[in-house]
C-alpha cells in the first residue's frame, strides 16, 4: 500500500472527485490494514442499525468502512449524517463506487475518508459500528470512552473483551445457495459497563 501524497488537490483529481465529499489524507505513519476485508451480509448491516437505535439526529461513524455499506445504509435509511473510515485506499474506492450509486440526497449526508481509525477523533459521533478483531475493539476502548453519555457502539461478529454489552442479538442470513449462517451483533452504550465475570 502506497503512501498517497498531497498531490490528490490537482486539477486532475479534484476533476476526478468533484462530487465526492472524500477526503485522502496523507499524514498516517501506518500502510496496512489490521484486517481483511470481509463485507457484512446486507441484513446484518440493518440489524446493526436497528439495534443501535438510529435515528435522523444521529451521526454514524464506521471504523473500516470497507466498501461503504454501512455508512450508506444509514444515510438511506435514516437520513442521518453518515461518516466511514478507512486506513486502505482499495476499500475508499470500493465506497466512492457505491457512493456514485445513491441519490444526491444520501450523498449530501455521507463522507468517506482514508485514515487511521486508531487516530480518529470519535467524538462528533453518536453512534459507531465495527466489524474488527476484539483485541482491536479493546484498542479502540480509549477513544470510545470519550464518546458522549448515551452514544452506542454496535459490534458484528466481535464483542469488547472486558467490557458488558447492552445487548447481544443472533442473525441468521441463507446465501445464494440457501444455505443458512448466523452471525453475532453485540450493543454497548456509553457510559460503558465493565464486565467484572472476565
Amino acid at each position: 500500500m502506497r503512501h498517497l501524497p498531497f498531490l490528490v488537490k490537482s486539477s486532475f483529481a479534484l476533476a476526478l472527485l468533484a462530487c465526492a465529499t472524500l477526503t485522502v489524507l496523507a499524514d498516517d505513519d501506518k500502510q496496512e490494514p489490521d484486517v481483511i476485508f470481509l463485507p457484512t451480509p446486507q441484513r446484518v448491516v440493518e440489524k446493526m442499525l436497528e439495534l443501535a437505535k438510529v435515528t435522523k439526529n444521529d451521526i454514524v461513524y464506521d471504523l473500516g468502512c470497507g466498501d461503504g455499506r454501512i455508512v450508506l445504509t444509514a444515510a438511506r435509511k435514516y437520513g442521518c449524517k453518515a461518516k466511514g473510515f478507512d486506513i486502505d485506499p482499495e476499500r475508499i474506492k470500493d465506497c466512492m463506487a457505491n457512493y456514485k450509486k445513491e441519490s444526491k440526497q444520501v450523498q449530501d449526508l455521507v463522507k468517506f475518508e482514508r485514515k487511521d481509525i486508531f487516530k480518529q477523533d470519535l467524538s462528533e459521533a453518536t453512534v459507531v459500528t465495527l466489524y474488527l478483531l476484539p483485541q482491536l475493539n479493546v484498542k479502540l476502548v480509549p477513544q470510545l470512552k470519550k464518546l458522549k453519555a448515551g452514544s452506542r457502539i454496535v459490534s458484528h461478529a466481535f464483542d469488547m473483551r472486558g467490557y458488558k454489552p447492552d445487548k447481544k442479538e443472533t442473525v441468521t442470513v441463507k446465501d445464494d445457495d440457501g444455505n443458512e449462517r448466523s452471525f453475532d451483533i453485540y450493543l454497548w452504550t456509553i457510559p460503558l459497563k465493565p464486565d467484572n465475570d472476565r
